[in-house]
């Protein structure tokens, strides 16, 4: 298998936690990785046997995306994305930049024939349940009703490639579950869902689905798809501090809580974003991972993994041969 590129400098906690996340990627599953960064970052990884490729440039969380690409050659996200363009890797995984890990993937890496636009596709855990994925998370703030045809397109391949889900279920994201509900866009593609070949289109559905066993794969705009992915994140982490709260408090806070503790972590486990890795940028030939800027060790690991279960799966054939508008 081709090695998968890591932007060591990408991220809130880089590069500590990546460094972390890989070397227990690679001691466990013997990932093949090429570590990307700069020289003082990736230089004592070099002596300690690791393959590294020396960047002499970083781009930063606050650099404009478009830009930064164009004028940071020697970045280590570009390097990273030309590794994948050149065969030399089979992936990238950046913590970085949200909107330069877009750039420099399609710029240097390419779009799949037929592909419109990618597409960022991001995991929603459902407890008790297999997750649930939503495409387009935050990629195209405005969208065309055939390009949400080929986000349910790729969504298919995807979560049947990730998640095993043979027959994924795919529902457009809506005010109201009946036809006809909706604005402008939705209701355009919703008859060209119908009959889009190569997808199992269920209707619309609603705000309350995405983390329910009702649908498999959401489409919707980015705008959308990354205002419902904040708004989760945000309700996860204040529901869990209130539920710790409440069992914590009181004379017998601490006893309540130590029953409770082994209960509650497998499903917290479930929820935490980190479980996953990283969103995927789908439409790019290529596998693209953008982790959450505030990754940590165990979010890069997981990203290794998804990186490479997709590269094993041949993802970007599959995804090319999926979209047939």
């Amino acid at each position: 298998m081709l090695p998968v590129a890591i932007d060591m400098m990408g991220g809130d906690n880089a590069p500590s936690a990546v460094i972390e996340g890989a070397k227990r990627a690679i001691d466990e599953l013997h990932a093949p990785l090429i570590l990307v960064g700069t020289q003082e970052v990736v230089g004592p990884l070099a002596k300690e046997g690791f393959e590294v490729v020396v960047a002499s440039e970083v781009i930063e969380m606050h650099d404009d995306p478009a830009s930064s690409v164009r004028n940071k050659r020697d970045s280590s996200l570009v390097r990273c994305a030309e590794l994948v363009k050149t065969g030399m890797a089979s992936g990238m995984i950046s913590a970085g930049n949200t909107g330069a890990a877009m750039a420099s993937a399609l710029l240097k890496i390419g779009r799949l024939p037929k592909v419109a636009r990618p597409a960022i596709a991001t995991v929603i855990p459902v407890p008790g349940s297999t997750p649930t994925v939503v495409i387009d998370s935050g990629a195209n703030s405005e969208v065309m009703a055939p390009w949400l045809v080929q986000f349910a397109q790729m969504g298919t391949v995807y979560s049947r490639e990730l998640l095993g889900i043979e027959k994924p279920r795919v529902g457009i994201l809506s005010i109201g579950e009946e036809r006809g509900k909706g604005n402008q866009l939705v209701k355009e593609a919703f008859p060209l869902l119908e009959v889009a070949n190569s997808i199992n289109f269920i209707g619309n559905v609603e705000g309350r689905d995405v983390m329910s066993e009702n649908v498999d794969v959401i489409v919707c705009d980015g705008f959308v798809g990354n205002v419902v992915l904040k708004t989760l994140e945000g309700s996860m982490k204040t529901l869990a501090k209130a539920i710790f709260g409440a069992l914590g408090s009181g004379e017998d806070g601490s006893k309540i809580l130590d029953l409770a503790l082994p209960k509650l972590f497998p499903i917290l486990d479930q929820l935490d974003p980190d479980t996953h890795g990283g969103a995927m940028l789908l439409g790019v030939n290529g596998i693209c991972i953008i982790s959450h800027g505030s990754s940590s060790p165990k979010a890069i690991y997981n990203a290794i993994v998804t990186s490479m279960r997709l590269a094993e799966h041949d993802l970007a054939a599959k995804l090319a041969k999926s979209v047939l508008l």
